[in-house]
């Protein structure tokens, strides 16, 4: 039985990998489902309206956003370590995209924390409701545009996740493939989001199949040592 991290065996890596992914992906799915689903257009009133219907799971999907990016960062360093004897510097890449997009995840985060703090602060007399109801609004405006600066590094981490992943020979390379397909979704829809105002088509909708093949991949398939040339290190 080994008590040290590090002498984790490859597949038991992979394992705690694919749960630390599936928590990332439920977390903050979730969280961004909801923040949509109480989201109106062009209407603050609604959406205040929403908010203070459901405060709880507001203040939920807030943490479940900061639960999901601590899950981020424990799944890069066990993916890190999985994928390192693959290609280091392709590995260290996707490290890096992935250190970058944590803090802005979890900055943007407060921009959801704000409503609840205006609701209950005693803000409303400093303000009319009209322009109370307005300023919520826009916090969870810039929690969007935060969320459409982030996706694009949650595209661009897919590239070398995905290329390692088609070159490591232990886990199959259809994944590798979907997962760069993932990753341009991201990116598409960031950008999408900043040049069209309103733009919901959402790419990423359809495009994230590689990261649900990759989450199931690891949790019940692992990796098979017999043909990896993963050593422990």
């Amino acid at each position: 039985m080994t008590n040290n991290i590090k002498d984790l065996s490859p597949n038991k890596t992979a394992r705690i990998a694919g749960f630390l992914y599936l928590i990332l992906g439920i977390c903050t799915g979730a969280s961004w489902g909801y923040i949509k689903s109480i989201y109106v257009p062009n209407d603050a009133l609604a959406t205040v309206n929403n908010i203070q219907a459901s405060e709880w799971l507001f203040r939920l999907s807030f943490v479940g956003n900061l639960v999901g990016q601590i899950a981020f960062l424990f799944l890069i360093y066990f993916l890190y370590k999985l994928l390192k004897p693959v290609n280091t510097d392709w590995a260290r890449l996707m490290a890096i995209l992935v250190i970058v997009s944590i803090p802005i995840a979890i900055l943007n985060s407060l921009n959801l924390l704000a409503p609840i703090l205006l609701l209950n602060g005693g803000y409303l007399s400093a303000f009319g409701t009209t322009q109370f109801n307005a300023l919520i609004m826009m916090f969870l405006d810039l929690y969007t545009y935060g969320v459409f600066i982030a996706g694009i590094f949650w595209g661009l981490w897919l590239f070398p996740l995905g290329y390692l992943v088609f070159k490591s020979g232990f886990i199959p390379k259809t994944i590798g493939v979907f997962l760069i397909i993932a990753g341009f979704g991201y990116i598409i829809d960031s950008l999408l989001g900043f040049l069209m105002p309103g733009y919901n088509m959402e790419l990423s909708s359809y495009t994230f199949i590689g990261e649900l093949m990759i989450i199931f991949w690891l949790l019940f398939k692992g990796v098979n040592v017999q043909q990896s040339d993963v050593k422990n290190e």
